[in-house]
């Protein structure tokens, strides 16, 4: 089909984000955030075990064991951590006694408690601000292994943290939340999709890319190659309408890149949002109709997405 969009799309309209969606998303979100917390609140526990033993503030200073969690409730990030002398966490460690614990009298271990879940909020919402792209790329991914089922094909995976490709288990549930990228083969021969890609010609990182060529055989000096990019594509997840307009204009300006770079090379080009505002449908519409962007996929409409997965899956 020389227009896929028409598979799933008959108008912009077919691309605006309902209210029930925007409503869904932030419940989503909502949940989301809750499973992310879950940790910490279990380690806020732990720590308020282990200092219940302590009968004064100043007995935690002698229990190396909760050292971690007492520099938490100081209001030291894991991070800031890393780049601290032994000396500078003690100083934290005695500044959170002697101003916050020990006025706090017989509620310290509660206070401790508060404080280490103060710290441990901020670094659940820095988190959280990266949310909507994890949940918007884990929906593509589980799509995109759908489809690859359905027509019974064999893939490999990336694993994010480890970065070793290994071939799909028969039971792969859960397995989007860590991947980093796909490879199968199509009739057309065999395909890798990478995400998050610093792409040469381009000079910039892209949310998807898709290569021909299978896993072991793309080395990383094939990325400077602009013949192995088949598309490319802007993933954004957030659903907030406030921020649709900002995410539309990131997702354009980086097309725009694209199609700048490869502009002597025949590539494909998509776009995938979760937060599509009426104004957004109607540009997004106009730039399928003449053929500046290939594809386009509301990410809260399940067949949307099954649709453009699909398409992917057969380039």
């Amino acid at each position: 089909m020389s227009k896929p969009y028409l598979q799933h799309l008959k108008s912009s309209a077919d691309l605006r984000t309902s209210y029930a969606a925007v409503r869904a998303g932030f419940v989503s979100l909502a949940l989301e955030k809750n499973r992310r917390a879950t940790p910490f609140v279990e380690e806020a526990r732990s720590l308020k075990v282990a200092a219940t033993v302590a009968k004064k503030p100043s007995d935690l200073r002698k229990m190396s064991e909760i050292r971690k969690g007492l520099l938490t409730a100081a209001g030291v990030s894991d991070k800031a951590a890393t780049h601290l002398e032994e000396s500078d966490k003690d100083d934290a460690i005695f500044g959170l006694i002697t101003n916050f614990l020990e006025p706090a009298g017989d509620n310290f271990v509660e206070e401790l408690v508060f404080r280490f879940l103060l710290t441990r909020g901020d670094t659940l919402g820095g988190s959280m601000r990266n949310a909507g792209g994890f949940m918007a790329q884990k929906k593509l991914t589980r799509s995109i292994i759908s489809s690859l089922r359905i027509a019974g094909k064999q893939y490999s995976w990336l694993h994010s943290a480890t970065g070793r490709w290994s071939l799909a288990p028969e039971n792969d549930a859960d397995i989007e939340m860590y991947v980093r990228g796909l490879s199968w083969t199509s009739i057309k021969g065999p395909r890798t999709l990478l995400y998050n890609l610093t792409v040469p010609l381009v000079k910039n990182n892209i949310d998807l890319c898709l290569l021909k060529g299978e896993f072991r055989t793309i080395a990383k000096s094939d990325i400077e190659n602009p013949k192995i990019f088949l598309a490319f594509g802007e993933l954004k997840g957030g659903i907030d309408p406030a921020g649709a307009d900002e995410h539309w204009k990131t997702a354009r300006t980086a097309l725009d890149r694209i199609h700048q770079a490869f502009k002597d090379y025949s590539v494909a080009t998509f776009f995938i949002g979760a937060a599509i505002e009426a104004k957004m449908a109607t540009e997004i519409w106009s730039l399928l109709e003449r053929g500046v962007v290939t594809n386009a996929a509301n990410l809260t409409e399940d067949d949307q997405i099954a649709a453009i997965s699909g398409w992917l899956c057969r380039l």
